[in-house]
């Protein structure tokens, strides 16, 4: 898959991706479904360009958000300590057709939001217990 280019609600914000993963991950963390009802796809770092209002929130003391800054649209989260981002896949036409790869917080999930397929899922106690959190989650 070649670039993927997107843009927010206005669009007075474009993102390109250079090597799209081609796959969505569910997180059901209460902090992850305050900010964006759950969904994310994550890609390297390295492969993004963004051109307009970019605007970060520190969301936690290792984790910012950033939004639109004239619409407000999510973007994408990043952790202090990682190379990757975790876009909003709703930014891209092409994610319509990503399968779903991983679910995590399964046990914190919406009733209403139960993704079929065969993907990876873990519990709260199962994700934490291979990626302990520095600063837990929030409730």
């Amino acid at each position: 898959m070649g670039a993927i280019t997107g843009h927010c609600l206005c669009g007075a914000v474009t993102v390109t991706v250079g090597d799209p993963p081609g796959w969505v991950g569910i997180c059901h963390c209460d902090m992850c479904k305050r900010w964006s009802g759950a969904v994310f796809a994550v890609f390297p770092s390295r492969d993004f360009a963004f051109s307009g209002p970019v605007v970060e929130h520190a969301s936690s003391p290792a984790s910012f958000r950033a939004f639109c800054g004239t619409c407000g649209s999510h973007l994408y989260m990043r952790d202090t300590d990682r190379e990757e981002r975790d876009l909003m896949p709703g930014l891209f036409q092409e994610t319509r057709d990503w399968p779903v790869a991983s679910e995590i917080y399964t046990d914190r999930a919406l009733c209403w939001v139960q993704p079929a397929g065969d993907h990876k899922r873990a519990t709260e106690a199962e994700y934490e217990e291979n990626n302990p959190s520095p600063i837990g989650q929030p409730t």
